[in-house]
């Protein structure tokens, strides 16, 4: 039997998802905070995982992303801008790393996109989109109709916040909340199921 995801409007219903306030995401910026952050992910066992890039809107523009890359443990979201020279060397580790498991929603384009700009491969990835699949669900699931099947709540994604410049030096609270429980929201769900 084919089963269909919840609609938005099904969603919409459901009491909201309790995600990370600002306060428990992490933005490493130095090479210290880095390493704090690599070896606070790498002994979680499984993290929430997604990344963002700058939209492109132009015919045949290519991404120059992903921008940022967050990981989400149970309490706290780090989010890693790539435009820190510090980044780079942590979040390869990281993303090879088979100690950690990554899980996430759609992780195809972010493979793609990872191995583009920084030759990694990633391991240790479980996208729950096949988890979802398996259990008969449609081709992608997505974040807000697994939030709403298995926890039962709201998950609210915003389009304009979606559809903003990942690559800006600082990013706003909004971009912060939404990129940390995009990730969170993921682990979430897996460790539910």
């Amino acid at each position: 039997m084919k089963l269909t995801a919840p609609s938005k409007a099904d969603t919409a219903l459901l009491p909201p998802f309790p995600g990370l306030p600002l306060e428990r995401i992490l933005v490493p910026s130095t090479a210290a905070e880095f390493a704090a952050a690599t070896a606070d992910i790498l002994a979680a066992g499984a993290v929430g995982f997604d990344t963002e890039a700058k939209p492109t809107f132009a015919p045949g523009e290519v991404s120059s992303g992903p921008h940022v890359v967050q990981f989400a443990l149970r309490d706290k979201a780090y989010i890693f801008q790539l435009h820190w020279p510090d980044c780079r060397a942590c979040l390869v580790q990281v993303l090879e790393s088979e100690q950690v498991r990554k899980v996430g929603f759609g992780l195809e384009q972010d493979r793609g996109q990872l191995h583009a700009r920084l030759d990694v491969t990633l391991r240790a990835v479980m996208d729950l989109n096949q988890v979802f699949r398996k259990q008969g669900y449609g081709s992608s699931m997505g974040v807000r109709a697994a939030v709403g099947v298995v926890l039962r709540q709201r998950f609210h994604k915003s389009k304009k916040t979606t559809t903003s410049n990942w690559a800006q030096p600082t990013l706003t609270p909004t971009q912060l909340l939404y990129a940390a429980n995009d990730a969170y929201a993921a682990l979430k769900v897996f460790e539910a199921l």
